[in-house]
């Protein structure tokens, strides 16, 4: 990895769209069809890190449809996050961190990773 990349690496915060920015609690209605208004704080959580010169990138499945890209992007400018971040993206990139409401930290061990997957719920989850 050359030098300019590990530099954006370790000031890139990388959000999932579904569950995290977008509450997701109209479920899946298709790629370009996003009904909930953000999670509560969103907008400021995105001005914080924008302040602290952290990059925000928007990653997310529903964004491999051009529609639900375009969908993704006036979802933001209607809530006015659009210049929050810096981008929209399909595939997984270097980062500091990543932001999912489905995923568990792995701490290096598998003891109880076996239990933790297959107990799994997001807070998504009813």
């Amino acid at each position: 990895m050359d030098n300019v990349h590990v530099q954006l690496q370790y000031k890139t915060v990388v959000f999932d769209f579904d569950g995290v920015i977008h509450p997701y609690t109209t479920g899946w209605q298709g790629a370009s069809k996003i009904h909930d208004a953000p999670v509560p704080g969103v907008k400021e959580l995105l001005s914080r890190l924008n302040d602290a010169g952290l990059r925000v990138i928007i990653m997310s499945s529903r964004a491999l449809d051009s529609e639900g890209k375009k969908a993704i992007v006036n979802y933001l400018k209607e809530y006015e996050l659009w210049g929050l971040v810096d981008s929209v993206i399909t595939e997984k990139i270097p980062a500091l961190v990543y932001v999912d409401d489905r995923a568990i930290c792995f701490t290096g061990k598998t003891e109880g990773l076996f239990e933790q997957i297959v107990d799994f719920k997001s807070w998504t989850d009813n």
